[in-house]
């Protein structure tokens, strides 16, 4: 399977490993001799309980989630959390929420969020992202509901390297970029949302794992599809679930472990990323990074050449080399090396080799 695939770097849907697809592609038609597939189960059955168990067990463990936390599986993404969140975590009439705006994402989120509270961006606003503010500027509110912010903005390459302190104010993180890329003290946070389609699985599902006593008190103008109380007491099965998108969640997750876990995907994770940047800092302004050093994505590696002219004849002899999905974002341009945890070491290593040999070609 390998031999005929591309290098797929992809920011989302994203590779796969392969052992997953492997097994997904064995199991297809009959699951653990059920006689049928996955996508043909019914959700009330015991064979999708015990895939859907299995895989919040495994993230459990994985993560070392306390005991206090709840996990969901919900449909929506990344976007649908931008009104959950504020629809299950604002409290009372007067409620407001503090947002660390960074990229795209945390101001779409942001934008969203305004529709149903009060909220304030605590860090001085900026025309492009290119790191993260300090915190020393930020202006939180004590009397908060929550405050959010995105672990790794996916279009801008921006990552924070450390957890903001909030205090006794819960702590949101969307973290659907670097989730499971590295190990995380999960008590420090109040909720963390994931949406799937890069280092969990395929689209279509997006993971929750929420702190269980800020459950119970959702707004009253909450869909239930967005409730949290109501999935939680469900089992994330009010209504049918993404099925397929849990199953190879689950697949990833043991995929995951038998790896070596989170400190053997943040290990490999720092060298893909570091081996790109370090080309990038060698080429003497050839390649330019994107982001301060402090802030770079080690998913999302973002970079630009000298003109645009240049940029399309990177990307079109990239390509030739069967590397793909190097385009950077759509509002942005430029190129953008999204390395999730099923990127091997090895396709990095061809990302750094071609760029060396553009170099000396094109300076």
């Amino acid at each position: 399977m390998a031999a005929e695939r591309v290098i797929n770097f992809s920011a989302g849907p994203a590779v796969l490993p392969d052992q997953v697809l492997e097994t997904a592609q064995k199991e297809m038609f009959d699951w653990h001799g059920a006689g049928m597939g996955v996508m043909e189960m019914s959700h009330r059955g015991k064979e999708f309980g015990a895939i859907i168990n299995h895989a919040r067990d495994q993230l459990r463990s994985l993560l070392s989630v306390p005991d206090n936390y709840k996990i969901l599986f919900l449909q929506g993404g990344g976007t649908a959390q931008f009104a959950s969140v504020p629809l299950n975590l604002m409290k009372g009439e007067n409620a407001t929420a503090d947002y660390i705006v960074t990229g795209g994402w945390s101001q779409k989120a942001a934008k969203e969020a305004a529709k149903y509270g009060s909220v304030r961006v605590v860090n001085e606003e900026v025309d492009s992202f290119t790191g993260i503010p300090s915190p020393s500027t930020w202006k939180l509110n004590p009397e908060a509901s929550y405050v959010y912010y995105c672990a790794n903005e996916t279009v801008h390459g921006v990552e924070f390297s450390f957890v903001p302190d909030t205090g006794d104010v819960p702590l949101v993180a969307d973290m659907s970029s670097n989730f499971l890329s590295r190990g995380v003290d999960v008590s420090k946070f109040g909720l963390i949302y994931a949406s799937a389609q890069k280092n969990i699985g395929c689209a279509g599902v997006v993971v929750v794992i929420v702190r269980e006593d800020l459950l119970g008190n959702p707004h009253p103008t909450c869909p239930v599809a967005l409730d949290y109380t109501v999935t939680n007491k469900h089992n994330s099965m009010y209504n049918t679930p993404p099925t397929w998108s849990i199953y190879i969640s689950g697949l990833v997750f043991d995929w995951i472990e038998a790896q070596g876990g989170l400190a053997e995907m943040e290990k490999r994770a720092d060298k893909r990323s570091s081996s790109v940047y370090d080309t990038i800092d060698a080429s003497g302004g050839f390649y330019k990074a994107a982001v301060a050093k402090d802030a770079r994505s080690h998913m999302n590696v973002r970079f630009v050449l000298g003109s645009a002219e240049l940029d399309a004849k990177f990307l079109a002899e990239a390509a030739e080399r069967k590397m793909v999905n190097l385009k950077g974002h759509r509002s942005l341009g430029g190129i953008r090396a999204s390395m999730y945890n099923a990127c091997k070491l090895e396709h990095a290593a061809t990302l750094v080799t071609f760029m060396k040999e553009f170099q000396e070609a094109n300076q």
